[in-house]
């Protein structure tokens, strides 16, 4: 009961939520129910795409979620392409530093004395 009046007094309006989510897990064949989410307090609503709207909560179930739990696991292959891009200019900079001839000193100019000039 208590949390129901909190509820009440201090809920969220949701006013900010994402664009409508699709899941698809083939080229082409929905998988799932269209849904929303509220991007301040995270909850999650089906939408109709048809009359443009809100529908009601996605019930939350630690066993099903609005994505199957079949999903094929993300690659790492961006992940290994960001490593050898920033590789190269390390490698690059490295190269540079030891190809670098040392500066050669300069010759110190010697005073040609009082009154006159160089």
């Amino acid at each position: 009961m208590i949390a129901f009046l909190a509820d009440l007094l201090f809920r969220c309006a949701h006013r900010r939520l994402t664009r409508p989510i699709t899941p698809v897990t083939k080229p082409g064949a929905p998988s799932g129910e269209t849904y929303v989410v509220c991007l301040e307090c995270g909850k999650q609503f089906y939408y109709d795409w048809e009359k443009m709207h809100l529908g009601g909560p996605v019930e939350r179930d630690a066993a099903k979620g609005v994505l199957p739990l079949d999903l094929p696991k993300p690659s790492n292959r961006k992940l290994k392409y960001a490593l050898v891009g920033s590789a190269i200019p390390l490698a690059v900079l490295l190269g540079k530093a030891l190809l670098a001839k040392p500066a050669r000193p300069r010759p110190e100019k010697k005073d040609p004395g009082p009154g006159r000039r160089a």
